[in-house]
């Protein structure tokens, strides 16, 4: 007993020395300091009690910049407590659950904080959904109502889902033949008075990625700190800044760092769309000292010229980056010509963050996803449940106070647990040095001729050549060697396959070089970046690794 109450008052120390160094715990006047304290007593420090605690120590501070303007933190509270109200009037009560699908904007974070503040659930939907994706979704996690832009219209048509609609972003006049709620006119209709404080806690609901199968519900935690905590110790954020959330907001990395900004009290930059050189600008104009990503992004910034990409970028203190590995050089080329601002996250919706890397992380061993953070355990276990010695290969396992309580809906389906740990679904080693390295997925690994195979290595070999812009690897069945790798790649010169070829047998061994390369015009992907393989392996090639034309992926990708 008194050794676990040891334990817990060195992590909680640990926990206030990390909140100290980012300016969370600092001094405040009496008065502030009781209304903050009464704020998170009632409604914690999720949404809700956040933004209310923000408005009462800041409530002229700028806490949110979008293509519309921008709002104060008493700003964004009293649209919130508007909003809540004007929800409730069209039918939605405490412990209800209202899907969001919407892009980076204010009505994001609207929507989010009036849920919270009536104790409603959060069902966020991906932009990048299918009208057969998201009436599943709606079907089996049974929202009352939702809120989308107006841009979605058609795709909430299509689904046949049967709610309460509401309109967040819409330009012009919304769309003519049929009865429109629009969220700022309930913002302007609302009454102005606080929101009674709900019995019921809201739950958010982050969706997986789906790049596997259907997409299946998350839930997170509203009331912990760890996160934003394991965050903070091996990332230099603090209190006061701006942070451009590039990332979609419905994901788990930018709904994470939409939290960590509202700790921080850091102004909100969010655009609707990514575009590279809008980014740049947008972090000049708004001298941004964090920005938070998903690779691709980091991709196609490094695809401008180098003259769009020059000039002073020491205001940019911390690149947040995840949601899939950092390909080839990708991390290296990022800090040449950025500087040493690149952190690099390693987790998933389930598990949430396992490890960081920090910019000497990735100088010193390039490819590592970095160290746990706090409180965090990773182990590498084998296929039978037992240990394996430093520096050989195993499934990851992660243990934190974030790992996720199983997913919503009717599903028996549970990720692997050992000694408390959950598995990542990713095979992985440590060095040395304690720094994580990723194979790839557990599911993905080929056996071709007797050898073990991962894509990850052969995909980062063909991505550091000068040619190749993307690439993505598989396996896919094969008579003789029971499985081979099929690469694809989409390329900036003119390189044929036998030069691709010849490029990874001089770096890997014989057995890992593809049996056939593919050129295409684009990968599939997600709205969150991720390289869909599943829509590879259903891709018809015609057997000489000729250059094929793919169809464009859909413009939501990487916005």
């Amino acid at each position: 007993m008194f050794r676990q109450l040891g334990t817990q008052a060195l992590r909680h120390a640990r926990m206030v020395k990390v909140m100290a160094a980012s300016g969370v715990i600092r001094p405040y006047g009496p008065r502030t300091l009781a209304g903050i304290a009464t704020t998170l007593h009632q409604r914690g420090i999720g949404f809700a009690g956040g933004m209310h605690a923000l408005a009462v120590r800041d409530p002229d501070g700028l806490g949110l910049v979008d293509e519309l303007g921008e709002l104060t933190w008493r700003e964004v509270d009293e649209r919130a407590d508007r909003l809540a109200h004007g929800l409730h009037g069209i039918g939605v009560s405490e412990g209800d659950s209202v899907a969001v699908l919407c892009r980076n904007h204010r009505y994001f974070v609207d929507v989010s904080t009036a849920l919270s503040k009536l104790g409603a659930d959060i069902l966020y939907l991906n932009t990048a959904f299918s009208a057969p994706q998201l009436g599943e979704v709606c079907r089996r996690e049974k929202p009352v109502a939702i809120v989308h832009d107006e841009e979605f219209t058609d795709l909430v048509d299509a689904s046949g889902t049967d709610l309460t609609r509401v309109v967040a972003w819409h330009d012009g006049e919304p769309a003519s033949g049929r009865d429109v709620v629009l969220v700022e006119d309930l913002i302007a209709e609302g009454g102005a008075d606080p929101v009674a404080v709900p019995g019921h806690t809201t739950r958010p609901v982050i969706l997986t990625s789906g790049t596997t199968g259907t997409p299946k519900g998350a839930p997170r935690d509203e009331t912990g700190l760890d996160g934003a905590v394991a965050l903070l110790s091996r990332m230099p954020l603090r209190t006061g800044g701006r942070t451009y959330i590039a990332a979609p907001l419905f994901h788990t990395w930018g709904w994470a760092h939409l939290n960590l900004a509202m700790l921080l009290g850091s102004t909100l930059v969010l655009r609707r769309r990514f575009d590279p050189a809008d980014c740049l600008a947008t972090l000049r104009e708004h001298e941004c000292d964090a920005m938070v990503v998903i690779p691709v992004m980091m991709q196609r910034i490094m695809k401008l010229d180098p003259g769009e990409r020059s000039g002073d970028w020491s205001f940019l203190q911390v690149v947040a980056a995840s949601g899939s590995a950092l390909p080839g050089d990708l991390a290296t080329d990022w800090m040449d010509a950025f500087g040493e601002n690149l952190y690099n996250t390693y987790g998933s919706t389930e598990v949430a963050w396992a490890t960081i890397a920090q910019p000497q992380d990735m100088r010193d061993a390039p490819g590592t996803a970095g160290k746990p953070p706090y409180n965090t355990v990773v182990k590498i276990y084998d296929q039978d449940g037992q240990p394996v010695p430093q520096g050989e290969s195993g499934r990851i396992f992660v243990g934190n106070t974030m790992l996720f309580g199983g997913y919503t809906g009717d599903t028996d389906e549970k990720k692997d647990m050992i000694d408390g740990l959950m598995s990542s679904g990713d095979v992985g080693r440590f060095d040395d040095q304690g720094r994580l390295f990723v194979d790839g997925r557990d599911d993905e690994m080929i056996v071709s001729g007797g050898e073990n195979v991962f894509p990850q290595e052969v995909e980062d070999c063909l991505a550091r050549h000068e040619a190749v812009q993307e690439v993505a690897a598989i396996g896919v069945d094969d008579d003789d060697y029971g499985t081979r790798l099929r690469a694809f790649v989409v390329t900036s010169g003119d390189v044929d396959e036998e030069t691709l070829k010849a490029h990874v047998k001089d770096n890997l061994a014989r057995y890992k070089v593809p049996r056939e390369i593919v050129f295409l015009d684009e990968l599939p992907r997600n709205a969150t970046g991720k390289i869909l393989k599943k829509d590879l392996k259903e891709h018809d090639v015609d057997g000489d690794g000729g250059r094929e034309q793919d169809e464009p992926a859909d413009e939501q990708s990487a916005s």
